[in-house]
């Protein structure tokens, strides 16, 4: 089960924002019946680059996942 304020990782692009498939982000509500939840997605210097509503089947946990982060140049 994801906990608020969990780190999470997207399992399918976000249409119609730049957040796609393998972005990080963090769990900052639950709703009810952990139908879905509401991520936010910060930069490296810790910026938030936003916040998206996103379903349950959207997002997977981040705990225990051993890979190195990497950035797009």
């Amino acid at each position: 089960m994801i906990r608020e304020f969990e780190r999470v990782i997207l399992t399918k692009d976000l249409k119609g924002t730049l957040f796609v498939r393998g972005d990080v982000g963090t769990i900052v509500l639950i709703y009810p019946d952990c139908r879905g939840y509401e991520v936010e997605f910060f930069a490296l210097d810790g910026s938030t680059l936003g916040v998206e509503t996103v379903n349950k089947d959207d997002v997977i946990s981040a705990d225990g996942i051993k890979q190195v982060l990497h950035v797009q140049v």
